[in-house]
């Protein structure tokens, strides 16, 4: 059965995404890492984390900034420190954050779940201000409260401050981060759904991509499109484009430029977006006007990387089986796993972009993860041209199903697409298969005058000369 994508708004007449049942999945999950692991509770500064234990959001201005934090004692219900009035907000708006037991309120939220708090501003505040102090102190009362003060705190990501000040109340800290993604690793179906919904707005992105990519525009226009469309349509945010043509596609630069885009070019893209926090990753390539033999044999090698990799994606199937099928590093001109890292690549997708599992020579084949159901994730190939400066990049979402798989970015992928307007000559359409510098396409112009009778090339000759010596 196909993965359904729905309209964005709640209706009465149909089941779409459950929202409710999303949030207490999520948690459910969490919960049930956090008790099969030592720790006594899970305290979290990461964004995404934050979000999946507590399903709150501040805007994507706050991703970098470490201000907010949640903590999750075993036995337990969560609790979010956040940032000023929006603090406020969740006390009213989040009902699930009231762990009175009594009706939701905002009074009750406050006092349990949604509370007042700031971190170090990533040391902003002055050292001497003792919000690390602070922030250890909270922690500390709440882990007292349920009798996990002496157990090891699992954390995710922290500055330095903060790990000082909860050591110095003698708290154990730990990495926590290992619980926070396995209990990420699989998705729930409404996380299935976000996921697909999300693909199917970059698929909408791609269509109007397509129609406008022609020279003489920029990688920057490019960029701007997709964001346009994507914001059109409801993202929550668009994290980046990648958009890389020419020259640059080999190396991968992983960078957009103010590059006019030329007749010929290989041009590739990389959509990175959210849709009520769930990502995409999602490559496609594209030749502009033509693409050379050199072009197209690049891509047919990385579409059959592509395709070999997900005919074995199943449950079961493991992360080095997938990266076996892959070339080494020295195969495509580099000195090793690591320097070619993220070429062939395979990562989850879910509140990031980077998740469980892994998939990469550099550690899948010492290191192998199992494939389960329920796991979503992006599989990138890349393979560089024998002409030493154009290359493709391909990526397709997966989703793990219990006999197979099934994939979520449907945009077409499996031949080389041409974009731009199509040229007309005095003999027809102009080949889309052909070298950007037009000498290239003719015998004569390769320096194969064998191929053309020796009158007509002096007589070709002679005429230039007459004509050149008429102007």
């Amino acid at each position: 059965m196909a993965i359904h994508t729905f309209g964005s708004n709640a209706v009465d007449w149909e089941e779409r995404v459950d929202l409710a049942r999303l949030r207490d999945e999520r948690l459910a999950r969490l919960r049930a890492h956090l008790d099969r692991s030592e720790l006594g509770a899970l305290l979290s500064f990461d964004f995404a984390n934050i979000r999946y234990m507590t399903s709150t959001h501040i805007g994507t201005w706050a991703m970098d900034k470490l201000i907010r934090f949640a903590l999750l004692p075993r036995g337990g219900e969560p609790v979010v420190w956040d940032f000023g009035s929006a603090a406020r907000h969740h006390q009213m708006y989040n009902p699930w954050l009231d762990h009175t037991g009594e009706r939701p309120s905002a009074e009750g939220a406050a006092r349990t779940g949604a509370r007042a708090g700031i971190s170090t501003l990533r040391g902003a505040f002055h050292p001497d201000a003792a919000i690390a102090a602070d922030v250890a102190g909270k922690i500390a009362t709440v882990l007292r409260e349920h009798g996990v003060a002496d157990a090891p705190l699992g954390i995710d990501v922290a500055e330095m401050p903060v790990l000082a000040a909860l050591r110095a109340k003698g708290i154990d800290t730990v990495d926590g981060q290992q619980v926070f993604l396995e209990a990420r690793r699989t998705k729930t179906r409404d996380e299935i759904s976000l996921l697909a919904q999300a693909c199917s707005m970059v698929d909408a992105a791609y269509t109007e991509l397509y129609e406008f990519l022609r020279p003489g525009v920029r990688e920057n226009e490019c960029v701007g499109l997709v964001s346009k469309v994507l914001y059109g349509l409801g993202s929550e945010y668009v994290e980046g484009v990648n958009a890389i043509s020419g020259e640059r596609c080999s190396p991968h630069p992983h960078v957009y430029s103010d590059r006019l885009i030329r007749p010929g070019d290989p041009a590739f893209f990389d959509i990175l977006h959210s849709h009520l926090g769930y990502r995409t990753c999602y490559y496609r390539t594209f030749a502009v006007g033509s693409a050379s033999r050199a072009q197209r044999d690049a891509y047919v090698r990385c579409r059959e990387y592509m395709d070999q990799a997900i005919a074995l994606v199943k449950p079961g199937t493991t992360t080095a089986d997938i990266v076996s099928l892959w070339p080494r590093a020295q195969e495509f001109g580099f000195p090793d796993e690591m320097a070619a890292f993220a070429l062939q690549y395979g990562h989850g997708v879910g509140l990031s972009i980077w998740e469980k599992p892994i998939f990469s020579r550099l550690v899948s084949l010492d290191h192998p993860e199992t494939l389960e159901e329920g796991m979503v994730f992006a599989l990138e190939t890349y393979w560089p041209a024998t002409d030493g400066w154009s290359a493709a990049r391909i990526e397709e979402e997966v989703v793990v199903t219990a006999s197979g798989c099934e994939v979520i970015t449907k945009f077409p992928a499996e031949e080389l697409l041409v974009a731009g307007r199509k040229y007309w000559t005095a003999g027809g359409a102009l080949n889309t298969l052909r070298e950007s510098q037009s000498q290239l396409n003719t015998p004569a112009g390769r320096g194969e005058f064998g191929n053309v009778p020796r009158g007509a090339r002096d007589g070709a000759a002679a005429g230039d000369g007459a004509a050149g010596d008429a102007r």
